[in-house]
Formats: C-alpha cells, sequence, structure tokens
C-alpha cells in the first residue's frame, strides 16, 4: 500500500510553522481539475507519514489521533505533489482521490454548499463548461443552443466541429490573436458538446493528457 514520493525531502518538517497546538492547515485539491476538495490539519507525525506512504494523513482534533484518510470508507488520497505557502504556516495536497469522495457527507467535495443550498465545487473553466452542457443534455431546453445541438444528434454536432476547426486554422493563418482565441473558444465548446453525447467524462480526457505529459 505504501507508494513512496520521489520529493520527500522538498517537504523540511522542521521549517513548517506548526501553530501552538502542533498543527499546520493542509488543503486538498484535486489533481485534475484543481477542484478543492477539503481542508484539515496535519501536525509533524501526520506530514511525515504522507510523506513516507504517498497518502493523505491527518490529525483529528476531535478524537485526538492520527487519521488515515479513506481508512475506513475506502476513499483514500494519493499524493501527487506537496506545497508549502510562503509563510510556511500551510500545506497544499493535489491529490487523486480514490473514489471521487472526500466529503464526509458523501459529496465530492467539502466546498459543496452556497448559503442554504448546495453546489458543485468549482474547478478549471473547461469542467464546470462541461459540467453545463451536461445539465443541458439532461434538462433539455428547446431556446438552448446547446439543446438544439444535442437534438441534431452526431451529424450536426460533428459539423459544427468541422466548421470550426477550419475557422481555427483561418485565424491562424491570418496571425490574428483575438480570433484565434475566440475561434479556439468555439471549437473547444464544440468538442464538448461531443463528448457529453457520447458519454465521454471530460476527467479521462484530463487523464490520457497528464499521462502524456510525463
Amino acid at each position: 500500500m505504501s507508494e513512496s514520493l520521489s520529493f520527500t525531502n522538498t517537504i523540511p518538517l522542521d521549517q513548517i510553522r506548526y501553530n501552538p497546538q502542533g498543527l499546520v492547515a493542509a488543503i486538498a485539491q484535486d489533481y485534475l481539475d484543481g477542484t478543492v476538495l477539503m481542508m484539515a490539519w496535519m501536525n509533524r507525525e501526520a506530514l511525515a507519514k504522507t510523506l513516507e506512504t504517498g497518502q493523505a494523513w491527518y490529525w483529528s482534533r476531535s478524537r485526538q489521533e492520527l487519521w488515515h484518510k479513506g481508512a475506513t470508507s475506502g476513499h483514500f488520497q494519493k499524493v501527487r505533489s506537496l506545497r508549502y505557502d510562503c509563510d510556511s504556516d500551510a500545506i497544499l495536497l493535489t491529490i487523486e482521490q480514490v473514489g471521487d469522495i472526500a466529503c464526509h457527507t458523501g459529496e465530492r467535495s467539502c466546498f459543496h454548499q452556497v448559503s442554504d443550498r448546495k453546489l458543485a465545487p468549482p474547478a478549471d473553466t473547461l469542467s464546470g463548461l462541461y459540467d453545463t452542457i451536461r445539465d443541458r443534455r439532461d434538462n433539455p431546453n428547446e431556446s438552448s443552443y446547446t439543446c438544439q445541438l444535442f437534438a441534431g444528434g452526431d451529424n450536426k454536432i460533428l459539423k459544427k466541429i468541422g466548421e470550426e476547426a477550419a475557422e481555427v486554422v483561418m485565424a491562424c493563418k491570418d496571425d490574428e490573436p483575438h480570433a484565434i482565441a475566440s475561434e479556439a473558444a468555439d471549437l473547444l465548446y464544440h468538442t464538448l458538446v461531443a463528448l457529453a453525447h457520447h458519454n465521454v467524462d471530460l476527467r479521462d480526457v484530463y487523464r490520457i493528457l497528464d499521462e502524456r505529459r510525463k
């Protein structure tokens, strides 16, 4: 179960500024789309075990004991990277969340509430747009352009992708930065519609890109 990290020595345990209770705030962030999943506390031992095992360990203030995230739920957090801030008093963990559930309530993120209602936590722009597109797919509205694309099926969606790709090429040929950005945005949007139409998870695309980056 141990997954030793190659960057263990980049987190100096003795240079972290722990609070008077010997704790430091630790924020867990999804490694693919940047979603903030949870905030917990670490002491020196929890941080050391995180570095040693490659999985997130925290300190439970209520139980006054070390807490291996996922030990009871199976929702472990595989650490991809660790950083500490400019004051050395907060830690950012970039993690792969097993089961895609970080919150004890069963939600993906602990930050799912806005006032008195639930709301998906913010992620990167493409992920947010993709969630909106899937909502249009699942809750059709005749006045929505996205819904009109879904109603037209592959023929309409793929035709638009071809048109937008050609417009990106033309904008690049004309060397017009704003036009290139605008046409690229259109191409990305229509590609996301195609992904949703074929029930392809955007995170699977991110995973492939992450593997290729390595």
